[in-house]
């Protein structure tokens, strides 16, 4: 009785877990040999984490171990530190050879390296916001106006400063996006400060000094001031002329970086010139899985899917309830665009598009 050898599959390494590298990985785990290289244990739905800040037991749903949701690939928990033509190279010494390649490393981020220490993490940081009367706050892009606004909700009785050093809260939005976010914030009682920095290295006592001259009291602070995008580490790899003046990776329209055919970059760290949003990132994965699927068929490149930039639109989230939102046409906050986010920050959702129950883990 004969049987028909099945087409050894081909190896696809995936450099980065977080929203991007952690979907390219599910969707072709079962297509491919795919093996994901990521300093942590576990994928962390990135938009959920202020909330998990305030009600820690949120992130036992979005702290999501790779393992659960990569029942089909290898994970290896390390850094990468090199990229040749056919291997990376990986903190622990590991050479990991492949046929393709899928960069998704996004920003250059601290995080714990495993799920429990992670969930610590929000637990502590949840009991020094219950314990301070007073919270500083640091940055005024999306992560400090959603901090300042998940505490305002669940604490009202505490006294929270936010300072930005740009002129306008949101400077990635509209300005008109900017004075809603603004106004609501005041009227929820937080103290906004625009156009000063605060010289954190010189704090003592909770005494705080800003770029004025201005004395700031609070019992605790967090910075909310977005971290470098995570490609530092290849301007010593053969990809090095493929970054750009940011530090970004020149992609093709098929998410290619030019030259090499057999390497796709996808997320925050690609040159797209678009709003960089994690929606936008999740579809970045399914463009380039569906590329990835075609060429390993042996499809031809001509049929390969396209990607074209996203439009400018965004969900700032503002407590449990209420957003503001920019659309395309039309800036909005209240509770209307709060549905859209707010209640459950789309966990359940991201939960789905991985496999998994929406439910707690």
């Amino acid at each position: 009785m004969g049987f028909e050898i099945g087409k050894e599959k081909k190896r696809v390494v995936v450099i980065g877990g977080g929203i991007a590298g952690s979907l390219i990985c599910y969707t072709l785990q079962f297509h491919a040999d795919v093996v994901l290289i990521d300093p942590k244990e576990y994928f962390e739905i990135p938009w959920a984490s202020l909330r998990a800040m305030v009600e820690p037991s949120f992130a036992k749903r979005s702290v999501i171990n790779h393992s659960e949701y990569l029942t089909n690939a290898r994970v290896i928990t390390s850094t990468a530190i090199n990229i040749t033509d056919g291997e990376v190279l990986t903190e622990d010494g590991q050479q990991i050879s492949y046929d393709y390649l899928v960069v998704s490393t996004g920003h250059k981020d601290s995080f714990p390296k495993t799920r429990a220490e992670r969930l610590r993490q929000y637990q502590q940081e949840s009991e020094r916001i219950e314990s301070a009367h007073s919270i500083l706050i640091v940055g005024g892009g999306p992560t400090g106006v959603e901090l300042a606004s998940e505490i305002a909700v669940d604490f009202p009785g505490k006294k929270v400063k936010l300072v930005h050093r740009g002129s306008r809260l949101l400077e990635f939005v509209g300005h008109k996006a900017s004075k809603k976010a603004l106004d609501w914030l005041t009227k929820m009682g937080v103290e906004v400060i625009l156009d000063q920095s605060v010289d954190l290295s010189s704090a003592e006592d909770g005494i705080y000094q800003t770029s004025r001259g201005e004395t700031i009291a609070a019992d605790c602070h967090f910075v909310c001031i977005g971290s470098p995008i995570g490609s530092s580490w290849l301007k010593e790899t053969f990809l090095k002329d493929n970054l750009d003046s940011q530090g970004k990776l020149v992609v093709d329209e098929n998410l290619r970086v030019k030259g090499h055919n057999n390497i796709f970059v996808i997320g925050d760290i690609t040159n797209i010139p678009e709003m960089k949003q994690g929606y936008l990132a999740q579809q970045h994965a399914l463009v380039a899985a569906k590329n990835l699927k075609l060429l390993m068929d042996g499809g031809k490149e001509s049929k390969m899917a396209t990607y074209k930039p996203g439009v400018a639109m965004a969900i700032i989230s503002l407590g449990r309830r209420e957003a503001v939102a920019q659309f395309p046409c039309f800036t909005m906050i209240g509770c209307l665009p709060g549905s859209i986010k707010s209640k459950d920050l789309f966990v359940g959702k991201t939960r789905k598009q991985l496999g998994l129950k929406p439910g707690p883990a």
